[in-house]
C-alpha cells in the first residue's frame, strides 16, 4: 500500500484548488495588459526562444573592452544631448577615487573628442547607439554586455532635458533646474561625494542612494502598473503596488548588482516602444520603477542623499582599487560529479549517458519556465578535461566562493564518479574542496529512495567505519578545506548509518592516526523520511549540522492559476518566496552548530518530466537576499567558522546552478560575489 503522507494530502488538496480556481479565471494570464505591447509576457516567451545577445554583436570586437584592469565604481553617461555632455560629466571631478567611464551615446555626433580630454576616468569608452528605449535601452544593452559586471558602485547619470516639467502642474521646476539638483544632490563637493560613498562601504544592504527629494513611492506610478507588472513576470514575481519606491529621473548610485541582475529580464529592443514615446506609462517608465522594487526584493535599502547618515570619515577609501577585501563569509557550493561518462552509467542507461542527457531532455511545464535550462559560459563540458575544471575553479574564486564541497558516492566500497576529484587532487589547482559522503541508494527515479535501486547501500556487507580508509587521501590534501584546524566532512543521511556515534569516534582516531588531525563531522540536516539527524547533532557524534534547502524549510503550493500549466503534469508547484521568508525567520534564532545554506532554485523537470517538484518565483533577487540573510546569521562567529552552503554549483538536473545559463547568465554569481564582498 502507498504511504500517505502529510505532503501528499496537500499536493492533492492544492491540486484540485488550483484547477478549480483556474477554471473560473478563464486560464487568463495574470498581469496581461489589455492591448498588445512588446513587453508582454506571452510574446517575450515566445521571442526569447531566439533572442539574441543583447546587444550590438559588433561591441565584442572593441578593442580595450572590456577594460583588462577595471576600477571599484563605474559612471554609466547616456547621451542624446551633447550640449549638456560637458556639464554632467565634468561633475565626475567630485568622485574621490579611480572610476571607468562608459558612455552610450544616441546623439548621432561625435563625442570622442570630448571624453577623451577628460582628466578623471580610469577607463573610458563610448559605445553607439540607437535612439531607442531612452536612456533604458542603452543601460540594458550595457548590463546584458557584461560591462557592468566588474562594479561594486555604479553611477548612472543622462542629459536629461525634461522640458515638460515647466507645465505640469505637480512640478515647479524646470527640466534644467531639477538636473541641476539631481546632479549637485549626487555629485556636487567631494565631501559629499565621500559621504555617499562611505554610506555604500558601511552598509552592505544599501542598495540605491536617490537624489534630495527623489526618492518617490506609489502616488508615482502614473500609468506604469500594468507593464511592470509584466517584467516581473520574467522573474516570477508579482508587483505590490503599495511597496513601490525608486529614484526619480533615472539618475542615481546603486550598488553593482542592482544592475547587473537585469540581466535576468532578457531585455531586447523589441521591449520598447519606437520614438516619440509617451512622459509615462512606457516600457522606459516601467524598468525604471521595477529597479526599485527589485532592490527591495533583494533585500536592499533605498535612500534619498538627504537621508543618508553619517559615515566615518575614511570610509570612502573602501572602493579604492588597492583597499583590502575582506570575505563576509566563506561560501561552499555542492558540486555534482556526473558530467563525465563511466561504465556504471553505460548499463544503467546506454553508452555515453552523463547528466546532460537529462537536462536538454526536459521540456517546460507552465508558460515560461526555465526548461531546458541549458548552459551558457562553460557549455555542455566533460569533467574529463582538466580546463573545465580550471574554468570553473576560476569563475567560483572570481565571485567569491572559496571551494566546492563534492558528493562522494561510495556503496560498500565501491566509489562511482570520483574521477572529477581525484583529477582535482592530482592537478595543480589551489582551489579548496571537501566531500558529503552521499550515502543513499542510486535508483532510477533520483530520489535515494528504497525502490528501483540501481545500486545500494549495505552497511551490513562493508561497514561504515571504512568509508573513512577510503577518504583519507583526499583528507590529507592540502587544500583539503577545514574550519579553524578541523578537516570538514559531511555525511547525508546519518541516521540511516548504525550506530554513527561509534562510526563517527573510529573515523575520528583514525584520521588522527593517519596525521590529519580532527575532523569537524556535519550532518546534513533533512527529513526523518531522508534519515535525518534525531536529535542534536551532537547526540551522533557531529560537530553540526548544515542545512540542504529545500530540505526541512516550508513547502508550500502555489495555485496553477493562471500560469497554463500542462494537464499531464502532477508534479508540486512550490512557492520560492514564501520559503525564502520561512529561511529568514528560522535564520534569527540560529544555533552556533548550524551551517546555513541557500538554493538557487529546485526543479527537477530534467529527472522527472511529469511528476517533478518545481519552486516557482526563484530569481537573482529573491536569492540574494535569503544569501544576505544567511551572512548576517553567522557574522558574530569566527572568521573560520562564517560558513555557508550554496546549493548548488552544477545540478543542472535540479535547475539548482551558480554555473552561467542562457537564461540567467552570470546573475547568480553576481549574488554572491556582491554578498561576499559586502
Amino acid at each position: 500500500m502507498r504511504r500517505i503522507t502529510r505532503a501528499g494530502v496537500r499536493r492533492r488538496i492544492s491540486r484540485v484548488r488550483s484547477r478549480a480556481a483556474e477554471v473560473l479565471a478563464g486560464g487568463r494570464p495574470t498581469g496581461q495588459t489589455s492591448t498588445p505591447h512588446g513587453a508582454e509576457f506571452a510574446a517575450w516567451v515566445e521571442r526569447r526562444q531566439n533572442r539574441g545577445a543583447g546587444f550590438p554583436e559588433w561591441w565584442r570586437a572593441l578593442a580595450g573592452v572590456p577594460f583588462a584592469e577595471p576600477s571599484c565604481v563605474c559612471v554609466l553617461v547616456h547621451v542624446y544631448y551633447p550640449e549638456l555632455l560637458e556639464e554632467l560629466v565634468g561633475a565626475t571631478a567630485a568622485i574621490p577615487v579611480d572610476f571607468d567611464l562608459i558612455v552610450t551615446n544616441a546623439s548621432g555626433k561625435d563625442i570622442s573628442e570630448s571624453i577623451n580630454r577628460l582628466d578623471g576616468p580610469k577607463n573610458r569608452v563610448v559605445l553607439t547607439v540607437e535612439n531607442h528605449g531612452r536612456d533604458i535601452w542603452p543601460m540594458i544593452q550595457v548590463v546584458n554586455a557584461g560591462l557592468l559586471d566588474p562594479y561594486e558602485l555604479v553611477l548612472k547619470l543622462h542629459t536629461k532635458r525634461s522640458e515638460w516639467r515647466q507645465e505640469h502642474p505637480d512640478y515647479g521646476d524646470s527640466g534644467s533646474q531639477w538636473r541641476e539638483q539631481l546632479l549637485g544632490g549626487l555629485l556636487g563637493a567631494d565631501e559629499n561625494v565621500k559621504q555617499i560613498l562611505g554610506a555604500f562601504a558601511e552598509d552592505p544592504n544599501l542598495g540605491v542612494v536617490a537624489g534630495p527629494a527623489n526618492l518617490l513611492g506609489p502616488d508615482h506610478w502614473g500609468a506604469d502598473i500594468p507593464l511592470s507588472q509584466e517584467l516581473l513576470h520574467r522573474l516570477e514575481l508579482r508587483v505590490t503596488p503599495a511597496t513601490l519606491r525608486f529614484p526619480a529621473g533615472s539618475v542615481y548610485w546603486a550598488r553593482g548588482f542592482v544592475l547587473q541582475g537585469l540581466r535576468a529580464l532578457m531585455m531586447s529592443a523589441d521591449d520598447f516602444e519606437p520614438e516619440p514615446i509617451a512622459i509615462d506609462g512606457t516600457t522606459a517608465h516601467a524598468v525604471e520603477r521595477v529597479i526599485g522594487l527589485l532592490a527591495g526584493e533583494a533585500g536592499y535599502s533605498l535612500c534619498s542623499r538627504d537621508w543618508l547618515p553619517p559615515a566615518e570619515p575614511e570610509s570612502w577609501q573602501r572602493f579604492m582599487p588597492t583597499a583590502p577585501r575582506m570575505p563576509r563569509a566563506r561560501f561552499i557550493a555542492f558540486y555534482l560529479p556526473q558530467f563525465h561518462p563511466f561504465r556504471e552509467n553505460d548499463t544503467w542507461w546506454g553508452p555515453g549517458f552523463t547528466e546532460w542527457s537529462n537536462v536538454t531532455a526536459a521540456r517546460p511545464i507552465y508558460r515560461g519556465q526555465n526548461q531546458p535550462n541549458l548552459p551558457a559560459d562553460l557549455g555542455f563540458y566533460d569533467l574529463r578535461l582538466p580546463e573545465v575544471r580550471e574554468a570553473q575553479a576560476a569563475l567560483a574564486a572570481a565571485h567569491g566562493i572559496e571551494g566546492f564541497m563534492y558528493y562522494y558516492y561510495w556503496f560498500a566500497g565501491t566509489k562511482l564518479m570520483s574521477r572529477p576529484i581525484e583529477s582535482h587532487v592530482d592537478s595543480d589547482l589551489k582551489a579548496p574542496f571537501c566531500i558529503m559522503w552521499a550515502n543513499e541508494n542510486w535508483t532510477r527515479r533520483w530520489d535515494g529512495r528504497a525502490s528501483d535501486v540501481l545500486i545500494a547501500q549495505d552497511y551490513g556487507r562493508v561497514p561504515a567505519e571504512q568509508f573513512i580508509d577510503d577518504v583519507l587521501p583526499l583528507l590529507l590534501d592540502s587544500r583539503y578545506l577545514r574550519i579553524g584546524d578541523k578537516a570538514v566532512l559531511a555525511t547525508y543521511r546519518v541516521g540511516q548509518i548504525p550506530d554513527f556515534p561509534a562510526v563517527a569516534e573510529h573515523w575520528r582516531s583514525r584520521a588522527r592516526e593517519a596525521g590529519v588531525g580532527e575532523l569537524c563531522l556535519l550532518g546534513v540536516d533533512v527529513a526523518p523520511e531522508f534519515d535525518g539527524i534525531k536529535g542534536q547533532p551532537s547526540d551522533q557524534g557531529l560537530d553540526g549540522a548544515l542545512w540542504f534547502p529545500p530540505h526541512n524549510l516550508l513547502w508550500d503550493w502555489v495555485p496553477h492559476t493562471g500560469l497554463h500549466v500542462d494537464r499531464r503534469w502532477a508534479g508540486n508547484l512550490l512557492s520560492y518566496e514564501r520559503l525564502v521568508t520561512d529561511a529568514e525567520r528560522r535564520l534569527i534564532a540560529l544555533s552556533h552548530d548550524k551551517h546555513p545554506g541557500v538554493m538557487v532554485t529546485f526543479d527537477n523537470t530534467a529527472r522527472r518530466q511529469w511528476a517533478s517538484d518545481v519552486w516557482y518565483g526563484a530569481n537573482p533577487y529573491t536569492f540574494r537576499r535569503w544569501l544576505a540573510a544567511s551572512v548576517s546569521a553567522v557574522v558574530d562567529r569566527e572568521p573560520e567558522e562564517r560558513i555557508v552552503f550554496l546549493n548548488a554549483w552544477n545540478e543542472w538536473a535540479e535547475s539548482a546552478v551558480l554555473e552561467p545559463t542562457r537564461r540567467f547568465g552570470r546573475t547568480y554569481l553576481a549574488a554572491v560575489r556582491d554578498v561576499a564582498r559586502g
